[in-house]
C-alpha cells in the first residue's frame, strides 16, 4: 500500500534493450486522483515505460513504485493495484454488454454479488440499462470505448493506464469520455493516460513530453505554455520535438 499521496514513484528509471536505450533516467511522480498526460512522439519510450509500470517489464536500473509496490519485486501486487486500457479495443464482440462486465469482474476478483451491484451502477451512469443484453459488436466505437474505460475501473483500481483511449471516436464522444475520467479522478483513482491528441492535453493536470527516451518537460500545461512561450499544447509538442 502506498504511504503517501504519490501512487507512482519513478527515480533514475532506466530500460535498455542491447546496447539502445529506451528510457534514459526518467524521474517523475504522480499524486493520488491526478489526470497525468504522457506525451511523446512514436519512438519516444513512452510504451516501455508504461510496460514497466503496469509490471509487464523490468528496468534495466532505477526504483519504479506503483501503489506503494516495488515492480521488481511485487510485480504482481503492482498488476492487481492497476486498471488498463489499450489503444485498440480490448473487450469481446461476440459478448454481451454484461457477459463483458461479468467477465472481466471475475477476472479483477470481484465477487458475483459485486459484479451485479457495480454492474448496474456503471450501465446506470453510462445510462446504457437497456443495452445489457446487446452483443458488443452492434455498439458504436465511441460506446465501446466508453465502455472498456468503465470496466477497466470496475475493480477500484488505484491507478488506471489509458493508450490513446479516444483514438478514432469523434469530438463529442472524446468529450463524454473525458468527462468519465474526470469522474474516476474525483473518485480518488489515478488516471495516467497517452494521447495523439494535443488539445486533450490540457485536460490533464499535469503533463511531461518524452523526446529520445528522455523527459524533456514536465508541468501543468499553462506552466509548459509560459516556460516555452506558446500558446496552445500543440506548439509546446512541435518546440520540444522539433526543435529545429
Amino acid at each position: 500500500m502506498e504511504t503517501s499521496s504519490h501512487v507512482i514513484n519513478v527515480k533514475d528509471l532506466v530500460k535498455k534493450f542491447g546496447d539502445f536505450t529506451a528510457n534514459d533516467h526518467l524521474n517523475f511522480q504522480v499524486k493520488k486522483g491526478e489526470v497525468f498526460g504522457f506525451l511523446g512522439a512514436n519512438g519516444a519510450g513512452k510504451t516501455t515505460a508504461i510496460k514497466i509500470l503496469c509490471g509487464l517489464s523490468l528496468p534495466t536500473s532505477g526504483l519504479v513504485e506503483v501503489a506503494g509496490y516495488n515492480v521488481k519485486t511485487h510485480p504482481e501486487k503492482v498488476k492487481s493495484s492497476i486498471g488498463y486500457m489499450s489503444q485498440k479495443f480490448s473487450l469481446y464482440d461476440d459478448l454481451t454488454v454484461f457477459e463483458n462486465i461479468r467477465l472481466f469482474g471475475t477476472i479483477y476478483g470481484l465477487s458475483s454479488g459485486e459484479i451485479k451491484k457495480r454492474s448496474g451502477e456503471m450501465l446506470s451512469r453510462l445510462g446504457i440499462e437497456e443495452q445489457r443484453n446487446r452483443l458488443l459488436s452492434t455498439l458504436s466505437l465511441g460506446w465501446k470505448q466508453k465502455l472498456a474505460f468503465s470496466v477497466a475501473v470496475l475493480h477500484r483500481p488505484k491507478i488506471v493506464f489509458l493508450d490513446e483511449p479516444t483514438s478514432g471516436v469523434d469530438p463529442i464522444t472524446r468529450r463524454q469520455f473525458w468527462e468519465l475520467i474526470y469522474q474516476a479522478a474525483d473518485e480518488g483513482i489515478t488516471v495516467f493516460v497517452t494521447t495523439h491528441y494535443l488539445d486533450e492535453a490540457e485536460y490533464c493536470n499535469r503533463v511531461t513530453i518524452m523526446v529520445d527516451g528522455k523527459i524533456s518537460a514536465l508541468d501543468t500545461p499553462s506552466g509548459l505554455k509560459t516556460q516555452l512561450d506558446c500558446d496552445t499544447m500543440n506548439d509546446v509538442f512541435l518546440k520540444l520535438t522539433r526543435p529545429n
